[in-house]
């Protein structure tokens, strides 16, 4: 089989990298205009863009681990997708540059005039200090790019033919990666994110950003595919059975997103105490409990309802529509998560925030096509997708 790039690929790679220019134009300005409103806008951008590449990441060993076609049909596009977190550490230099403006517990002037801030670095500043939180991403960074290497040599090697050596080899490091990601999320997510708040602490936080980048790096999958459908060489193996597979999978995605936000709101609320409540206070108030409603309504009510329809889930133009909807209303997840924390000296700077998450997205898309296209898009080696591929040449 000829490698094949469809021509919308291209397309993407083109309107990426356009986004990414206006987008990071914007944030030029800003940064003249507001420094610290850049870094802070910045960090959002980062963890969203970066965490669609970590959740395919986790995704693809999902599949390694349980099979099925709907994880062969998107291989490719999930690994594409993964090969970006090779240039993460690139895009995260701009966070180690801005640390005092986006860090309570890395701004001095802030600590020494904050009793309560001194206090907490007190007891926490041999954890939350620059070296150490440097050093930590690099091994996280690390991690994530072995992993990242592997798994995508040694399905490229499944292409020369079938090998029960190296299945197995996928699947052993399937096994023992997600262990390393549950770890590198959860850590990596406390560092980015939660030690924002350096007084407030969860521990069902790191399993907060697990289950969303799992299921923004579905709906993007959803969005490309559905793209691609009808353009060699998914139009001989996009059927409306691997769609429907894919819809349940993001209904289930969903749901558990649901249900961990869910449990840790209750098990805050019910505990009623000063050191975790005032997290949910900030964003029950302030204009905030507005983008609380809007995330309630699409990023479960809506999909919901919707998914429960087979004839929804079916549809490769209807299914992806939901899924673009439910990227938006992640970038907002993402934003309510951090966003209080970021804008505690007021709202000036959120036009930075849609600038940032345009330009890291425009140079995100233009790296994932980039990769999309260096490698055939369907893993040719596995035993399934030859005989859709057969059965389509003859048709």
């Amino acid at each position: 089989m000829s490698h094949v790039v469809p021509v919308r690929v291209g397309l993407v790679q083109r309107g990426g990298l356009v986004a990414g220019i206006l987008g990071l134009a914007l944030c030029l300005l800003g940064f003249f205009v507001d420094r610290g409103a850049f870094y802070r806008a910045y960090l959002v951008g980062f963890l969203f863009w970066v965490g669609a590449g970590v959740g395919c990441l986790s995704l693809i060993m999902i599949h390694h681990l349980t099979g099925g076609m709907w994880g062969l049909v998107i291989r490719r596009i999930l690994e594409a997708a993964t090969r970006t977190l090779k240039f993460a550490p690139v895009l995260f230099l701009p966070i180690l540059l801005g640390l005092p403006h986006i860090y309570p517990w890395a701004d001095q002037a802030r600590i020494a005039a904050d009793e309560s801030l001194k206090r907490v670095m007190v007891e926490k500043g041999v954890y939350l200090n620059a070296p150490f939180f440097t050093m930590r991403a690099i091994f996280y960074f690390l991690v994530w790019w072995i992993l990242v290497h592997l798994l995508n040599k040694w399905s490229l090697e499944l292409d020369a033919g079938e090998s029960l050596k190296i299945s197995r080899r996928l699947r052993g490091l399937s096994g023992g990666g997600l262990i390393f990601m549950g770890l590198t999320i959860t850590f990596a997510s406390v560092d980015w994110a939660m030690s924002l708040d350096p007084h407030w602490f969860s521990t069902i936080y790191g399993i907060l950003f697990m289950v969303g980048q799992a299921l923004s790096a579905l709906a993007l999958v959803i969005v490309v595919l559905s793209l691609l459908a009808h353009e060699e060489p998914f139009s001989a193996v996009v059927a409306p059975g691997t769609m429907h597979d894919l819809g349940k999978l993001l209904f289930a995605f969903v749901m558990l997103w649901t249900y961990v936000n869910l449990s840790q709101f209750i098990i805050i609320w019910s505990g009623n105490l000063p050191e975790e409540i005032p997290w949910y206070l900030h964003r029950l108030h302030g204009g905030w409990q507005f983008v609380a409603v809007i995330l309630v309504a699409f990023h479960f009510a809506l999909p919901f309802f919707v998914l429960l329809s087979r004839d929804v889930k079916k549809n490769p133009r209807l299914l992806a529509s939901l899924a673009g909807l439910l990227l938006l209303a992640r970038f907002v997840d993402v934003f309510w998560l951090v966003g209080p924390e970021l804008h505690h000296a007021g709202s000036g700077g959120m036009w930075m925030d849609a600038a940032a998450a345009v330009g890291i997205g425009g140079v995100w898309v233009w790296l994932f096509a980039w990769q999309l296209k260096n490698r055939p898009l369907l893993p040719i080696g596995e035993p399934e997708i030859r005989e859709l591929l057969a059965e389509g040449s003859h048709a």
